[in-house]
């Protein structure tokens, strides 16, 4: 009869996908759990062993080779059968419950998050971190749309996501922007092989009054292969391999970083009404910009809305202004990126390069803007140059 490990581990491989798709430590992992469930324990320690070999470091593998040597004396009800290091014991199972989730229940690879809504041709790759699932997906930008090309095991906060104050041990919700990288000489051991810092906390961040700083991206100390789902001081963290093998789908100052407490997965082509619906709404502002019609111009705006200068009274009385002293106005806009904030589905995320040209100005600008729908209409509630 097979010992009772734990429900997980014998569910484990019901929905395996092929394991060319699972990381290397996942797949190994994924061998060793396999021999459990058969209750061939022998081979189970080979194959963790392995695994070892590759990666000593690995805690929550130490932890199995430890359960399937004390197996040899009597049956194990659980990962971790010790009685000492109950937290740390703890930890490593919800390790080992999101990992197996990776591997039992994977997102369908035909499948994008709702999140990303629409890439620039310039933004070659894309990354979207869920929460929920512990895991981090890198998508590709190509001429027939998103196709996820990887997938990591990612820790979050200590306390979970949602960070709205420094020192909360809170992962933030928002999209975001890999902004340098830090190699691993200027850093402590903490931060592992290197850091690319995000640009927490943004415009948005900025008007919900939140605060803190320093969320990266970065890897684990040297003395480990990972940490636990939760268990950063607000940052992402990877393993020091993956966070190597993540450098060739980063490009700084560029490449996107959605955090989102659980992505939503969606079939391409049913994002496309959204996708034309938001489109449309951007297309028909920058028609009335031209126009000069100043009170068709400010139906784009809600009521509600700061550029972290003006509010929308000293707004629209500026572009009154302004739109007096022209005789005509073109704006052509490129480049344009469009993301739902994480959460929210009634908020965008609008990026995009602005060429404004009148009578009397001319100037060249990148732009982000924050579309919420308020009564089934798209309007701009927050601005910001960058």
């Amino acid at each position: 009869m097979p010992h009772k490990f734990l429900l997980l581990l014998l569910i484990s491989l019901l929905a395996s996908p092929a394991k060319a798709d699972i990381p290397e430590a996942d797949r190994l992992l994924m061998d060793s759990l396999q021999e459990i469930r058969l209750n061939k324990l022998d081979s189970a320690l080979n194959s963790i062993n392995k695994l070892l070999d590759r990666y000593p470091n690995f805690r929550l593998a130490q932890l199995i080779k430890g359960d399937l040597l004390l197996a040899r004396a009597r049956p194990i009800s659980t990962i971790g059968n010790a009685k000492d290091g109950r937290d740390q014991q703890a930890d490593l199972r919800e390790e080992a419950k999101v990992r197996i989730q990776a591997i039992s229940d994977p997102v369908n690879p035909n499948l994008v998050p709702e999140e990303l809504l629409m890439l620039s041709a310039d933004i070659r790759y894309a990354l979207a971190v869920d929460a929920a699932r512990s895991r981090l997906y890198v998508f590709e930008n190509t001429a027939s749309g998103l196709h996820r090309v990887a997938d990591f095991y990612v820790t979050v906060g200590k306390l979970g996501i949602g960070k709205n104050r420094e020192g909360d041990k809170r992962t933030p919700i928002g999209v975001y922007t890999i902004t340098s990288f830090k190699p691993d000489s200027e850093l402590e051991e903490l931060y592992g092989a290197g850091a690319y810092p995000l640009s927490y906390p943004n415009e948005w961040d900025d008007r919900l009054n939140r605060n803190g700083y320093g969320i990266w991206l970065h890897g684990v100390p040297r003395d480990t292969y990972s940490r636990p789902p939760k268990a950063s001081d607000g940052c992402v963290v990877l393993s020091n391999e993956d966070l190597m093998q993540m450098q060739r789908y980063i490009s700084i100052g560029k490449t996107p970083v959605v955090i989102s407490p659980s992505l939503t997965w969606s079939d391409p082509e049913s994002l496309s009404v959204a996708r034309d619906e938001l489109n449309e709404a951007i297309e028909n502002w920058r028609n009335d910009w031209e126009s000069r019609n100043t009170d068709r111009l400010l139906s784009h705006y809600s009521r509600e809305f700061s550029d972290g200068r003006n509010d929308f009274k000293s707004f629209a009385d500026s572009k009154r202004r302004v739109n007096a002293g022209k005789t005509w106005i073109k704006v052509n806009l490129s480049g344009l990126s469009i993301f739902r904030q994480p959460g929210q589905p009634d908020l965008s995320v609008i990026t995009f390069e602005q060429d404004y040209r009148s009578s009397n100005l001319e100037n060249r600008s990148k732009k982000r803007q924050y579309w919420q729908r308020e009564n089934g209409r798209w309007r701009i509630i927050q601005e910001k140059v960058l």
